[in-house]
C-alpha cells in the first residue's frame, strides 16, 4: 500500500499559527503534524508517500530536504497555483503514482491509532473502489450507510438536508474520520474537472460502485483548532 496526504489546505482555522506557516509544520509534542504523519505511515510499512502542497509550499519542501524525506520515497503534488480542493487534489495525487496498489490517504491535521493493515485488509475483502474511516461522534455533517456497510447517502444535521444514492431502509449516521483506502481504478471514475470534492465525488460513485464504511473507535483528533491542538498535546504527554 502507498499513501497520500493532504497537506495543501490554508489553515484558517488554526490561525494565528498558520499566518507563517502551512498547518503541516504546526507542532505537537516537538513534531510537526507532517511527521506525526509520515513517522506513522512508515511504522505501518509504507515507504512510497506523495503530499500535496499550496500554503507555504516551499516550507514544507525545504522540511522535508532537511530530513532527507525520512529516509522514505516521497513525492510532491504542486497545487501552488491554484488549491485543487479535496478531490481535485487527490485525482492529481494519484495520477503520480503509477501503480495497482491501494492507496491510503489522510489529511495532515488528522491523528488516530487506527490499524491501518487491518482497514487495508477489510477494503480487499469486501473488494471495493474506496474504504473510509467512520465513527459515531458528534457532527454537523455525516454519512449514511446501509445494513451492507455501503455508502449510502449525506446528511447535514444543521440545514435538514440529505442526498439518498442507494435506496434502503435503516440508514445509519457515521462521520468520516478524514482516513480513506481507495483502489487505484478509482481515478477513472472521478469528475472530468481540476477541482472538486471528494465526497461529493463518493457519493456520485456510490450509485454504481461499493464504498465501505470502516468503524473506527480509538484516539482520534482534528487538529483543526488551536484547542484541538492543545487537547492533542495533552494526549500526547499523557501517552
Amino acid at each position: 500500500m502507498k499513501a497520500f496526504i493532504l497537506a495543501a489546505g490554508l489553515g484558517t482555522r488554526l490561525e494565528p499559527l498558520t499566518k507563517s506557516k502551512p498547518k503541516a509544520l504546526v507542532e505537537a509534542g516537538g513534531k510537526t503534524l507532517l511527521q506525526i504523519n509520515i513517522e506513522r505511515l512508515s511504522k505501518s510499512g509504507i515507504t512510497d508517500i506523495v503530499i500535496n502542497t499550496h500554503h507555504f509550499s516551499n516550507l514544507i519542501k525545504d522540511f522535508l530536504k532537511q530530513n532527507n524525506n525520512f529516509n522514505l520515497n516521497i513525492k510532491i503534488s504542486d497545487e501552488t497555483e491554484l488549491l485543487l480542493d479535496t478531490g481535485g487534489g487527490i485525482k492529481k495525487a494519484l495520477s503520480l503514482f503509477k501503480s495497482n496498489e491501494p492507496i491510503l490517504i489522510q489529511n495532515v491535521d488528522i491523528y488516530s491509532d487506527i490499524d491501518y493493515t487491518d482497514m487495508l485488509n477489510s477494503h480487499l475483502k469486501n473488494k471495493s473502489v474506496a474504504t473510509l474511516a467512520i465513527n459515531n461522534r458528534e457532527s454537523s455533517r455525516y454519512l449514511l450507510f446501509n445494513n451492507s456497510n455501503y455508502l449510502s447517502g449525506w446528511g447535514n444535521n444543521q440545514t435538514d438536508e440529505r442526498i439518498i444514492t442507494r435506496n434502503s431502509d435503516n440508514l445509519k449516521k457515521y462521520a468520516f474520520c478524514g482516513i480513506h483506502i481507495v483502489s487505484p481504478d478509482i481515478l477513472n471514475m472521478m469528475p472530468d474537472k481540476k477541482k472538486f470534492s471528494i465526497i461529493d465525488a463518493y457519493l456520485k460513485i456510490s450509485e454504481d460502485f461499493k464504498i465501505s464504511g470502516y468503524q473506527y473507535n480509538g484516539a482520534w483528533f482534528d487538529i483543526g483548532t488551536p484547542q484541538r491542538l492543545n487537547d492533542f498535546e495533552i494526549f500526547l504527554n499523557k501517552k
